[in-house]
């Protein structure tokens, strides 16, 4: 069967971008006779709330959207990521990372020939070359996050490929994101180890999402051959942009689904013109 799933983190209100990625999502399921899921990743404690999470109930239902089966926290499932990131540990794939952003970037900057990834410079493996006593003294001491040592982990699981559906089959690259971070300082899991562990755990088969995910596609089909998950279809859509084609986001302040509820917009009509490909108020769409 058919499972996708919509999954908004709860820092602000949806906007129309959201909706569009939401109706794909809940159109896809419906239309092959499968279940759409909607998770609420809420793993930032300093910026989730829960006056969001109602918004965003509200907006799917004010879209018509509704879903299968309970609406699944990451907040409550913490247990679940520290027992992969022990899993991780264990396999010796991950190391703690003391480094602020500050000093990482003090040290790119420093560096001539520092190596740059999708989305720019990447983290020069500072504390992955700390030796075993020195890094066992600092555990005790300073707060850390913890890093997946990319390079041997993709040396480990070998060639590795995932299927979307407008690219087809798509080889994966993970090292050009560095050693990303697992598990943050302020929280206890990053939105890659999160998200791979939940998409598994529920089932997911097909993961409808914005084109600015696609790279991100390669850590998790990584992530997902060290912890022996399954692999889902990938559907990467077009995102939508401003007049000036500028991607809509939260921080720029794209129009909210509230803002156009206020308004008096007709959310059937706004439903069908998104399912059309036809994006109001003099949106676009863009493949990157």
């Amino acid at each position: 069967m058919i499972v996708t799933r919509f999954a908004p983190s709860p820092t602000g209100r949806l906007h129309i971008g959201h909706a569009y990625s939401a109706v794909l999502a809940h159109d896809f399921a419906r239309s092959q006779g499968g279940r759409f899921l909607l998770r609420i990743e809420d793993i930032d404690p300093g910026r989730s709330r829960e006056e969001h999470v109602a918004g965003i109930l509200g907006d799917l239902a004010w879209l018509g959207l509704d879903w299968d089966g309970p609406v699944e926290r990451q907040s409550q499932r913490l247990p679940h990521y520290a027992g992969m990131l022990s899993r991780l540990r264990r396999d010796d794939l991950v190391y703690p990372c003391f480094c602020t952003r500050a000093q990482v970037a003090a040290e790119v900057a420093a560096s001539a020939a520092a190596p740059h990834g999708v989305d720019g410079p990447i983290y020069p493996g500072t504390c992955r070359m700390l030796d075993p006593a020195t890094r066992a003294r600092r555990m005790d001491e300073e707060p850390h996050s913890w890093r997946l040592d990319v390079t041997r982990a993709a040396a480990l699981a070998g060639p590795l490929a995932w299927q979307d559906r407008a690219e087809g089959q798509v080889v994966a690259a993970p090292e050009r994101h560095g050693d990303v971070v697992l598990a943050r300082k302020d929280a206890p899991v990053s939105y890659h180890l999160a998200v791979t562990a939940d998409d598994a755990a529920q089932g997911v088969t097909d993961i409808v999402r914005g084109r600015d995910l696609f790279a991100a596609t390669d850590v998790h089909r990584l992530l997902q051959a060290l912890l022996g998950l399954p692999v889902p279809h990938y559907h990467h859509h077009a995102l939508l942009a401003d007049r000036d084609g500028r991607r809509l986001a939260k921080r720029s302040g794209a129009p909210t689904l509230a803002d156009l509820r206020a308004g008096g917009a007709d959310p059937t009509a706004l439903a069908s013109a998104l399912r059309q490909g036809e994006i109001p108020f003099g949106f676009t769409l863009a493949n990157s």
